[in-house]
């Protein structure tokens, strides 16, 4: 019987091909759209799953008066351990800075190591391939280092013993070589190096100091804890406890954050780079469902538009002694045969676009065609897809009276109508929210782009200070100023795309002491506000004319309103900055030195003494020039590194390199779902067609022009989608306002957006139906009213 069923439903596709490729089509788009956010959905929600201990790991996080950071202190972990029995082991990791390393001639400046302890091995399970665990962290001279950078720079021989200069001052020796390290890793490194190497310069881990926050702390916890909310709560008042016992006057509250929801969690100040967006992945997991869902409802209508032609069909099967359910088996046995078909279709277009997918979501998805529980998913989705989609035009072209039918009467058999118009208004309503949506993700990433951050973004280029530099800054300040390409510079301690530094340490006269904030603090030189084109709002920037300004501070106008004073009553006044009490000399307008999903926050500027980074003003057209005379500068001060520069406003568009890959992918899948929600609307304008042939025939005959006929047979459709556009701009305005609430800086939506979104809606529909509607109203009405 099944396989009798197989072949009607084969027989069927093959007799109207028109309709069997309409209805593939939109089907295979539907899969392959929503197999493809789902992969991204997936791999967003697997991120450090893979560690053996995943359940057990937490970081330690702390809470301040007006922050939420990600940081720890050195003396913390091993000190609850001590007290804390349900701790089973810690683990610290401290980002290093920029470091060379040199082997066999080779020389590389490298972003991406870290320092940590020797228990990093036992607690997180990135695959030590070469070398010992129990030794490969112990000395404080070891480094690991992945597969890629052992190939990198030893080719094919075993790394294992070989010597790396590092930062041409002392040799580290290879103990360990670690896998790759996984895509959906919230950590990401390339060199690991023990915390005793980093211990003989930091006075942190000299001196065991449990409130100074710059290291990532985790735990992990006995495999016999309940990690219920309430046990959990119950640890960090113990945590918070055992804190304040070594450090009363630092008013902070401490968090245990599962390693398994960092990525997806809200940013914290100090957090690591990639972080993902909770927010992105349930409106993506949204979407995949809705495509799905205009997918099936494109199904229905199509089958819907090709009742007439099979009433026949089912009228003499009933007669011939068929009874419903044989019917209603042989059309779901069709949609699920079109689902399937549809499904291999769709996987040869998710192999073959995926990894334009990748690039344009910056992601390493894969379809591991041996993983069973990825068929079984599919199966279960193409199964689901087939059955849904071919329930009503089963249970209503089964139900065709067969005596009807057979009189010709299959216009009264038209099937619900409410229900085929309430699928056409969800399709469109659906159409709809998702143009508002791309409207306001571009306007809002033109915002991004276009704000003024507070000072002139445009021709700044920088180069790190790295190797000699920091000894020969004198030099360096000559060299500069001496050529007119290089001599509207500045030097930073922090780039202000990522200003890393900050402290609890600040009081000035009249701060309420109950209140306990941590302030970024940036240190920078006499040329700063002139180099980036900054308004000075009040006093005067340091000046070389000063002696006095390298003890002096500057602050921004955020920071001014905090102390409850404005810019001018802020000169002169004084502020304790780590236990420096001295006198504010200048406000200078805020500038952005945080993304615009987080609101201007205080900054205080100290004079910059010891380095960071050359920050450079080009002359217009005379970039390449600039950086050949500072290539050349490097060259002659610094020659054992390698020259680097980057420039400044192509690291501010990387802090919005989610917020852009999103609004990518949106407008991607935004326009696929409404190509198929245009194909359910061909099906609909099918149907209406070929129901009022003869109506249609007997107009023509009575006069009726062709434009009379095709107003007539869209002002329908037109009623539906105005439904649609009501339904569909209060739930889009909600959605909208919802997102957009994450930054504290964006667009304020007009009602323009919902104009251009309805109109364009509206325009598709018509241009969808018109195509029917006249080949409909140019049929001669002799050939539509014989056939009837």
């Amino acid at each position: 019987m099944l396989k009798t069923y197989i072949k009607l439903a084969y027989r069927n596709l093959i007799k109207d091909k028109a309709y069997s490729i309409i209805n593939i089509l939109g089907l295979t788009i539907g899969l392959a759209s929503s197999i493809l956010i789902l992969l991204w959905v997936q791999n967003e929600l697997s991120y450090d799953t893979f560690h053996k201990n995943a359940a057990q790991i937490y970081r330690i996080t702390s809470d301040f008066t007006d922050s939420k950071d990600a940081v720890g202190s050195a003396g913390m972990p091993a000190g609850l351990k001590e007290q804390m029995p349900v701790i089973k082991n810690t683990v610290r990791l401290r980002p290093s800075d920029p470091v060379l390393f040199e082997t066999n001639g080779k020389k590389f400046q490298e972003q991406y190591a870290f320092y940590t302890d020797p228990s990093f091995i036992n607690i997180f399970s990135y695959p030590l391939i070469k070398g010992d665990p129990a030794t490969a962290l112990q000395q404080p001279d070891a480094i690991l280092l992945t597969q890629a950078m052992a190939t990198k720079y030893f080719g094919n021989e075993n790394p294992i013993g070989k010597i790396i200069r590092k930062d041409n001052t002392e040799n580290v020796i290879v103990t360990g070589v670690l896998a790759n390290i996984p895509a959906n890793s919230d950590l990401q490194f390339d060199f690991i190096m023990p915390m005793a190497s980093l211990a003989r310069s930091n006075n942190d881990l000299k001196n065991n100091i449990w409130d100074n926050f710059n290291f990532w702390d985790y735990v992990q916890l006995d495999k016999s804890f309940n990690p219920s909310p309430a046990n959990l709560t119950r640890l960090e008042n113990q945590i918070n406890n055992i804190f304040h016992k070594h450090s009363s006057t630092v008013k902070a509250s401490f968090h245990l954050q599962s390693l398994t929801k960092i990525h997806l969690a809200p940013e914290r100040l100090g957090d690591m780079p990639g972080h993902g967006n909770t927010q992105y992945v349930s409106i993506f997991f949204i979407v995949a469902i809705l495509i799905l869902v205009v997918a099936c409802i494109n199904f229905m209508n199509l089958a819907t538009a090709r009742s007439a032609r099979r009433a026949k069909e089912i009228g003499l099967r009933k007669v011939a002694g068929a009874v419903r359910g044989q019917l209603v088996i042989q059309f779901l046995s069709e949609s699920v045969l079109i689902s399937f078909l549809s499904l291999f279709l769709a996987l040869i277009v998710v192999h073959l676009f995926l990894p334009v997918f990748n690039e344009l979501a910056d992601r390493k998805l894969s379809l591991d065609f041996f993983n069973l529980q990825l068929w079984l998913s599919l199966i279960g989705i193409a199964l689901f897809t087939g059955l849904i989609s071919g329930s009503y035009p089963a249970l209503f072209l089964s139900g065709f009276n067969p005596v009807k039918v057979l009189k010709g009467n299959v216009k009264a058999m038209g099937g619900n109508l409410l229900f085929r118009n309430t699928l056409v208004v969800v399709q469109f309503a659906v159409s709809i929210v998702l143009l508002v949506g791309t409207v306001v993700i571009y306007n809002q990433l033109k915002f991004i782009k276009d704000r003024d951050p507070g000072f002139e973004k445009a021709n700044l280029l920088y180069m790190p200070m790295t190797g000699d530099m920091w000894k020969k800054q004198q030099a360096l300040k000559d060299e500069l100023i001496q050529s007119p390409l290089t001599s509207d510079f500045a030097i930073t301690s922090d780039l202000p795309t990522d200003l890393g530094s900050w402290t609890l340490s600040v009081s000035w006269d009249g701060k309420d002491p109950r209140s306990q904030m941590s302030f970024p603090v940036m240190s920078v030189n006499e040329g700063f506000t002139h180099t980036f084109r900054m308004q000075v709002l009040a006093g005067r920037s340091f000046s070389s004319a000063f002696k006095s300004d390298s003890a002096s501070y500057m602050i921004n106008e955020k920071m001014a309103k905090t102390m409850g004073l404005t810019a001018n009553t802020a000169i002169g006044k004084s502020i304790t900055l780590w236990g420096k009490k001295e006198t504010i000399i200048g406000v200078v307008k805020d500038f952005n030195f945080k993304p615009v999903q987080q609101a201007m926050e205080p900054l205080i500027m100290t004079y910059n003494n010891f380095g960071g980074f050359v920050m450079v003003r080009t002359q217009p057209g005379k970039t390449n020039a600039t950086i050949q005379a500072l290539s050349k500068i490097s060259a002659e001060l610094n020659p054992a590194y390698p020259f680097k520069f980057d420039f400044l406003d192509q690291d501010l568009s990387k802090l919005y390199k989610g917020e852009q890959q999103m609004g990518n992918i949106f407008n991607l899948f935004a326009i696929l779902g409404i190509f198929i929600s245009c194909l359910g609307l061909y099906g609909l304008s099918a149907f209406m067609a070929e129901q009022r042939t003869k109506e249609i025939g007997v107009r023509k005959v009575l006069g009726a022009s062709v434009l009379n006929l095709v107003f007539m047979l869209s002002s329908n459709i037109t009623r539906l989608i105005v439904i649609a556009i009501v339904i569909a701009i209060p739930v889009s305005w909600y959605a909208v306002n919802g997102w957009l609430a994450g930054f504290a800086y964006h667009i304020n939506v007009s009602w323009l957006v919902f104009f251009i979104a309805s109109f364009g809606a509206l325009s598709i529909a018509w241009l969808t139906v018109s195509y029917e509607s006249i080949k409909a109203a140019v049929v001669n009405p002799i050939k539509s009213l014989r056939s009837e």
